[in-house]
């Protein structure tokens, strides 16, 4: 990593001296730039063509900038047409800008190789566009809780007590996993998480991308292709691919800062960035971009209901000795005095967003080296370093098994730490070639999570003697992908109208590691609670990553693709791509499209693709292994996530001289899809456009997190052998899912009154089926339900339902003078939460047992925002998320929920290790969160330079 970087920057200052040449003579031009009404245009971007000197209109539409006396002024804004005009030696110029008849469709990049972008109502495939001014306009922060609330396809919601989830937001494109969809950082792939999600949280088993990596200040716009892209950019975008593409074309400071907190008076922020645009005196750009944030955690947890807290050794419940009603409530009323005595609050879990704090920053740069062969030196860097803090399950002062009694008399709550560092570095040349545009480029990263566990204890230690802090171990993942590609663009071929031409090659290089934690986060000391009786080993509530669990494995993979598009008509746009890889650890794989879109009359067209793809298994899904001790209801249990590798999965293995075989289960493979869509698109009154677009997914092979088999299960204690360990659970490519939708995208914006208003209606309804579950015969000869433990209900649940299958977004914003207003409402559509159970109805583990199956009905969730452009250079936003305080359904307390049946009453969708709820776990956070209304405030400000 330290020569790449040093390369970097070395290069950097290289070139920055080479463009420190003294600057013509120059004079100032003012003026003022009103709209098609006359009146004034604030925030025009004004800059002279060819550089990135500019500046922006104030409240009054008025500007300055000092250029040489033959520049050429471009005056920009969205949703008028651009305009340039020479200055000709004049000092005094005012502009007059008119809507555009494309101003409704930004020009995208994403889902072509055209040399030229196109905009996004004239494309094969929907992309949505979100500017840099929609990225700040509202409260979020986060670019994937920005996402989720401008792109209906997009969907993610932050979980608690998950583990490393916590701290790293699953998301989804389509309703499809978070290892489905593709990103890249100007146009080049962003390398994944190093965390494989392994908790009950929606993605399950899945590895995605860490968004939040990337400070908002240095985006310049995010484009979303929503549409299988496989054959054109490679593993993971089955349900599309986000393209964030960073400021290039900044000149002076813009900064922010924002505050704010929930209505609860927690979850308070901080948050701060910067972007220092500078440009090269017309030979390049450097773009500087700086992010800070403290988010403190939010807690809206409820009532722990168990009966016991100090008393009876049975994790909360009655002991098998108060078998009586009397009994029980003797014991329960000396409980409830030592309760009251030592001022126990019965609120002992923090459930709600953790605690982070991020410090990141980016660097966008790039150096025209020779202008007369236009070759071009381009570099992007950034780094990110995150802390946060996330709480598990407490741990009663009656868990025998868990506790000592000296160390945390009142029991207590531990905490996951976790440290993420992620740096990223992409560099390249381009120049022309025999007529094609020819791109070299490398591109590295690396994610790394260490966790640290606090307030807990080894409890299998002597008494007494048990550190309270533990090192348990990190994961990392590393990528380093190069490209050469070549695209050229014919208008000359035979009878078509244009012909872009692009192939090229990429060569990949991934590799995972997992280093093992300090011993006594994992060890066994051997204390026993009574004979026969173990205390549980490890830190409470993560118990650290062992040797044996340590990996260090690495792949490659070799790509090839060719990609054409073209204008055959002036009506008629047609695109086919293909892509072959080799994977050096599974094999080949060669996927392809065909689109195009036609215009069935001036203002209307349709689109459509029909494309198969893929996704490759992540390092992570194949090598992951982890042993831990899980507690259900008390009991401590050895949970083996094992890898795929393992004998235990395969055939042909003989633990304990038993002669029995595995699971059976074959290697991971590619996942494997089919993309259909269909569309229309048009624009109503010049002022207006409207896209609807229909799509089907089919995957197959999908590969999931199996459920976990208990050794009570005889078929798997044959399996299991002489192995310490109760449960097991693994990788496999167990289901095929087909999943069908349509989003539906309108967009106005019109001159009304003194101002311009803008309205959008964006919905997405998708659903998700698992078609098939693809099992083994040791599986399948088992006649006592282990195929439904491979994947069970609540499982399918996941898929299908824990997301929202539909979401729509309506959004306003009107603007006059120094004023604007936003206001934004999403229906986040209804989840549920299906129970595992009910798959063996005849089990009911213990308890008096019925269904607590539940949907939660849909949401609306308002926010809304007022901005004051003070002056040219400040501004202030005012407004709230969530502005009437909307939570999602509570779970539903079992009717049946009794002091005999205390745990049954809410059991959480992401239930943690513990799964002992007690009613503690009040909403699903899987809509849009359980933080309710957050208020803040922000501060703008636009320092512009000149030269």
């Amino acid at each position: 990593m330290k020569r790449p970087l040093l390369f970097a920057y070395s290069l950097l200052v290289i070139l920055l001296v080479l463009a420190g040449h003294s600057q013509a003579q120059s004079l100032t031009v003012t003026g003022r730039v009103t709209g098609p009404g006359g009146s004034a245009q604030p925030g025009v971007t004004v800059l002279e063509k060819g550089t990135t000197n500019g500046t922006s209109t104030d409240s009054d539409g008025r500007y300055s900038i000092t250029v040489p006396p033959a520049a050429t002024l471009v005056f920009s804004a969205v949703g008028s047409a651009a305009q340039q005009i020479v200055v000709n030696g004049r000092t005094s110029l005012d502009v007059r800008l008119q809507d555009a008849a494309t101003d409704l469709s930004e020009v995208v990049v994403t889902g072509s190789r055209a040399t030229e972008g196109r905009s996004n109502i004239l494309t094969t495939a929907p992309v949505d566009v979100i500017s840099a001014r929609e990225i700040k306009v509202f409260a979020q922060t986060d670019v994937s809780q920005i996402l989720t609330y401008v792109a209906p396809s997009f969907q993610s919601s932050r979980q608690a007590i998950s583990d490393g989830t916590d701290h790293v937001d699953p998301a989804s494109l389509r309703g499809l996993g978070p290892d489905q969809v593709l990103v890249l950082v100007n146009g080049k792939r962003r390398h994944s998480s190093a965390l494989v999600n392994i908790n009950g949280t929606v993605g399950r088993g899945s590895v995605g991308t860490d968004l939040n990596t990337i400070p908002n200040a240095s985006i310049k716009r995010i484009e979303v292709l929503r549409d299988g892209a496989a054959a054109q950019y490679g593993s993971d975008a089955i349900a599309g691919v986000i393209n964030i593409q960073l400021k290039d074309d900044t000149t002076g400071v813009q900064a922010s800062s924002t505050v704010g907190e929930t209505y609860e008076g927690d979850g308070r922020l901080y948050q701060a960035d910067a972007n220092v645009g500078v440009g090269l005196n017309g030979r390049g750009f450097l773009d500087l971009s700086g992010q800070f944030s403290n988010r403190s955690y939010t807690n809206r947890t409820g009532t722990d209901t168990a009966p016991l807290i100090y008393l009876g050794g049975n994790g909360g419940n009655y002991p098998g000795s108060a078998d009586t009603e009397a009994k029980r409530r003797e014991l329960k009323a000396q409980d409830d005095a030592l309760v009251a005595q030592n001022g126990y609050d019965r609120k002992n879990l923090r459930l709600g967003q953790s605690e982070a704090r991020n410090y990141g920053g980016f660097l966008n740069f790039g150096y025209t080296l020779v202008p007369a062969l236009g070759l071009e030196a381009y570099i992007t860097a950034g780094a990110t370093h995150r802390t946060g803090k996330a709480a598990g399950f407490y741990r009663l002062p009656n868990q025998l098994t868990q506790i000592d009694a000296t160390i945390y008399p009142n029991g207590f709550l531990p905490f996951i730490n976790t440290l993420i560092d992620d740096q990223s570095i992409i560099s390249g040349l381009r120049t022309r070639v025999a007529g094609f545009d020819v791109d070299l480029s490398n591109t590295f990263g690396r994610n790394e999570l260490r966790f640290d566990i606090s307030n807990t204890l080894n409890a299998s230690l002597p008494i007494g003697l048990s550190p309270t802090n533990f090192y348990a171990g990190s994961i990392a993942f590393r990528q380093n992908t190069s490209n050469l590609n070549f695209t050229r663009h014919f208008t000359d071929v035979a009878a078509l109208s244009t012909l872009n031409v692009a192939f090229g090659l990429e060569y990949r290089d991934d590799n995972y590691r997992i280093k093992a934690g300090e011993p006594g986060s994992y060890a066994t000391y051997g204390r026993l609670i009574a004979p026969g009786t173990p205390a549980a080993a490890g830190a409470q509530v993560f118990p650290g990553y062992q040797p044996s669990d340590a990996v260090n494995r690495s792949r490659t993979n070799t790509a090839g693709y060719v990609d054409l598009e073209s204008d055959i008509t002036e009506k008629l746009l047609v695109g086919v791509a293909g892509r072959a890889e080799r994977y050096s650890d599974f094999g080949n794989n060669v996927s392809g499209k065909v689109a195009a879109r036609y215009s069935i009359l001036p203002d209307v067209a349709i689109r459509g693709a029909l494309s198969n793809g893929f996704r490759a298994p992540s390092l992570q899904q194949r090598y992951f292994t982890n042993t831990s001790t899980q507690f259900v209801q008390g009991a401590p249990n050895q949970v083996l996530t094992v890898n795929n590798d393992n004998p235990i999965v395969r055939n042909g293995f003989t633990p304990g001289g038993t002669g029995q075989q595995g699971f059976g289960i074959p290697a991971l493979k590619q996942e494997k899809s089919v993309n259909y869509s269909l569309g229309v698109t048009a624009r109503v009154l010049r002022t207006a456009s409207v896209t609807v677009d229909a799509y089907q997914i089919d995957i197959k092979d999908r590969i999931v997190l199996s459920s976990q088999f208990s050794r009570a299960n005889a078929t798997v204690a044959a399996i299991l052998g002489t192995l310490p360990v109760s449960q097991v659970q693994f990788f496999a490519n167990a289901i095929d899912t087909r999943t069908r939708g349509i989003d539906v995208v309108a967009n106005n914006r019109m001159e009304l009154g003194p101002g311009r208003l803008t309205l959008t209606v964006a919905a997405n309804f998708n659903k998700t089926e698992v078609r098939k579950v693809n099992s083994s015969s040791t599986i399948d000869a088992d006649q006592t339900g282990l195929q439904n433990t491979l994947f069970d209900r609540q499982q399918r649940g996941r898929i299908e339902s824990a997301q929202p299958r539909s979401k729509i977004n309506l959004t306003a914003g009107y603007s006059f003078g120094m004023f604007s207003v936003e206001a934004r409402t999403v229906r986040f559509g209804s989840v549920e939460y299906r129970d595992a159970r009910l798959d063996n109805p005849g089990a009911n583990n213990g308890f008096l047992f019925s269904s607590i199956d539940q949907t939660f009905a849909a949401k609306w969730i308002t926010d809304l925002t007022l901005t004051v452009q003070l002056n040219k250079e400040i501004g202030l936003t005012v407004g709230a998320n969530n502005i009437f305080d909307v939570y999602p359904d509570k779970y539903r307390v079992n009717e049946l929920n009794n002091e005999q049946n205390f745990a049954v009453g809410a059991l959480a969708y992401n239930s943690s290790r513990d799964n002992t709820n007690r009613g503690r776990t009040i909403y699903n956070p899987n809509q849009f969160g359980y933080n309710g209304g957050f208020y803040f405030a922000r501060l703008l400000v636009n320092l512009p330079t000149t030269k």
